[in-house]
């Protein structure tokens, strides 16, 4: 049985892109901002490759992995986009953002909808919003509804004033009000709990728009291949043409699962998202929290790679930065790695800049032996397979 499993470390950026200037990134770079730090060991990470990929630095002689670095051929920089890439679908319209919140009408309409008043409606870091308006919503009843630089729709509240299911059903109505022009990538339930300065809970869930294309997901489905995901995968995709879908609470129980996941049988793809990366660390600009989590990772990376079968295909590689030694807390235009893996796959082959993530999607599918269909990508499977 063939099994691919894509590993998406989420905001691992390696360096600017030449556009980033336009996303006013200049100078971003999520890997070097966090490598040097000594909370930082990645030895199964170094022996892959992830240092000899172009402009990196710092590689080891005889890596054990083909490598590239991938360029962002949409137009965002932020997870679902970056996600629907990997997956062959390239966006050439950015998703719509909203630097001084929402229009007046789409609040009106959320508030008449869900009975509820709306609090802050502008961008804000999810944990200072709590703080700042966490009393007030406890005390009037009313949502806070915040954004970021991402296309984004948040709505946080406490969960003994507001349940996780009514908060997800608020979710749900807001994303029916979000269409057309006013069409964000994701709605975003953000319910917190505790005393002041509050805490925010692992009940956070994303109500994604769905993908506006074919996707690698859909042409493995139809082909009769699993399509297996773990953590946000299965809501970034809005559950489009994803068969299971695996829930976690933080970067080690993704791959827990992920570990789980490899001792079963099936036959196509396991996608899995590690998000505390970019939730917990980038944009908390935290390079000791994010040091240390690529260091439990690369620790749980060794008994994955020690566990891979004949035909397995691991694929490591990232959606969009997010540096956390810069001053901003928002996701960063870069470019990502990409490490692939396994005993099908030539070691040490330098595929130098790909020009989109999508070639990812487009060698999954050769490997996987289906017709790509309308999915975007090349193929680079004749190049690394032996």
């Amino acid at each position: 049985m063939k099994r691919v499993f894509i590993i998406v470390l989420d905001s691992l950026g390696i360096g600017e892109m030449p556009d980033a200037h336009l996303w006013h990134d200049e100078g971003s770079n999520t890997l070097a901002a966090i490598r040097y730090d000594s909370h930082f060991d990645c030895p199964n990470l170094k022996r892959l490759g992830l240092f000899n990929i172009d402009t990196v630095g710092g590689g080891v002689a005889s890596p054990l992995a083909s490598y590239a670095r991938l360029t962002e051929k949409s137009a965002g920089k932020d997870t679902t986009i970056g996600h629907w890439e990997i997956a062959g679908l390239v966006s050439t319209k950015p998703l719509p953002v909203y630097p001084n919140g929402f229009p007046k009408e789409i609040i009106e309409e959320f508030e008449r909808k869900t009975g509820r008043k709306a609090l802050c409606n502008k961008p804000y870091s999810g944990t200072e919003v709590i703080k700042d308006y966490g009393e007030e919503s406890i005390r009037t009843g009313a949502l806070i509804v915040y954004t970021s630089a991402d296309s984004v729709f948040q709505i946080a509240a406490h969960e003994d004033v507001v349940p996780v299911e009514e908060l997800y059903r608020y979710c749900e109505i807001a994303r029916g009000i979000l269409v057309g022009e006013h069409a964000v990538g994701r709605v975003i339930a953000r319910p917190f709990t505790g005393e002041y300065p509050f805490t925010r809970t692992a009940n956070r869930h994303d109500f994604s728009l769905e993908p506006q294309g074919q996707t690698m997901l859909d042409v493995l489905k139809k082909n009769g291949l699993a399509t297996l995901s773990v953590g946000k995968i299965y809501d970034i995709f809005a559950g489009k043409s994803v068969q299971e879908v695996n829930r976690t609470t933080c970067n080690n129980h993704g791959m827990q699962v992920t570990l789980d996941m490899e001792k079963r049988d099936f036959e196509g793809l396991c996608f899995v998202n590690l998000v505390d990366f970019d939730m917990k660390y980038g944009h908390r600009n935290d390079v000791v929290g994010y040091a240390s989590a690529m260091t439990e990772f690369d620790g749980q990376l060794a008994e994955f790679l020690k566990n891979m079968r004949d035909e397995d295909v691991l694929v490591i590689t990232a959606d969009h930065g997010c540096d956390p030694s810069t001053p901003s807390t928002d996701h960063s235009r870069e470019y990502v790695p990409m490490l692939v893996y396994g005993k099908p796959i030539r070691a040490g082959v330098n595929l130098g800049t790909r020009t989109s993530f999508a070639d990812i999607s487009a060698t999954v599918l050769e490997y996987l032996g289906v017709d790509k269909e309308n999915t975007a990508g090349e193929s680079f499977l004749t190049a690394i397979k032996k």
